[in-house]
């Protein structure tokens, strides 16, 4: 027996089915135009898909291979043109809801993950989590050494976490000082002893490196007034043990003490 073939538009018709705003909807791409593709979704009226509405990803200056005539997909229906009532569909609100949804399970997981250095501004190093802009704040940037050369890192891989992020304003926060100190092999805890070595010397403190990790040893916690004898004990390049006094594991933020901890001054310090 011949089957008849049953069109989307008759069980559209047949369950009263009317799609709206909002409406993830199948759609068969049947004709390409110079400003963006007609689509069959099955309604008396065709959708319209406008080429400024087919990727997030900024890298790809087409996605001409995946809009082939006769491709069926889904489509992220926008509105309603008032004009001639054309549906107004797009793919990259549907990939920006997949994309959010993916980011959302990375924080929830508080995953490491590499990512492609794509540009430097005063602010700090832009990038790209699932084709959604992100932003790594200078503050978040680990360094060994005194200061960062940030030009040198252009089209350079770096290591992130999720840090913040607000899927309404369409922003991601990202920090490579935490995702440095959740992969260091050294679990630190409050009140432990560790010596570390002076790398950056401040108005408000010093930063020691210790299992590669910066941690600030603040003016207040220096356990001294007396400027000669601070003078010998804080030299850039001096190991000198300190206390843990604060973690902040999520941000990568350790803050250490040389108060109440017994100092003695090496041969070499003493030069």
């Amino acid at each position: 027996m011949k089957k008849k073939k049953v069109y989307f538009a008759e069980i559209l018709k047949k369950y009263k089915y009317r799609i709206q705003e909002g409406d993830i909807v199948a759609g068969t791409i049947i004709h390409s135009e110079e400003y963006g593709f007609l689509v069959d979704i099955g309604s008396d009226k065709s959708g319209y898909l406008p080429k400024e509405e087919i990727s997030i990803n900024f890298k790809e200056k087409s996605n001409d291979h995946l809009l082939l005539i006769n491709t069926t997909r889904d489509f992220f229906l926008v509105a309603q043109n008032q004009n001639n009532a054309q549906y107004i569909l797009s793919l990259k609100r549907l990939d920006y809801i997949r994309s959010w949804k993916r980011i959302k399970q990375i924080y929830l997981e508080d995953i490491v993950f590499d990512l492609k250095i794509e540009h430097i501004n005063k602010g700090g190093i832009i990038t790209y989590l699932e084709g959604i802009q992100s932003f790594i704040p200078k503050s978040h940037v680990f360094s060994k050494n005194k200061s960062i050369n940030f030009n040198q890192l252009k089209n350079t891989t770096i290591k992130c976490k999720l840090l913040t992020f607000n899927d309404s304003k369409n922003q991601l926060i990202l920090s490579n000082k935490s995702a440095n100190f959740s992969i260091i092999e050294h679990k630190f805890k409050l009140g432990e002893i560790l010596y570390g070595e002076i790398i950056i010397k401040k108005s408000y403190g010093v930063f020691l490196n210790i299992y590669n990790i910066n941690a600030l040893l603040h003016n207040s916690e220096i356990n001294t007034s007396n400027i000669k004898y601070r003078g010998k004990i804080i030299k850039t390049g001096k190991l000198i043990k300190t206390k843990v006094i604060y973690l902040n594991n999520k941000e990568g933020l350790i803050s250490v003490s040389m108060r109440n901890i017994k100092v003695m001054l090496t041969p070499l310090q003493q030069y």
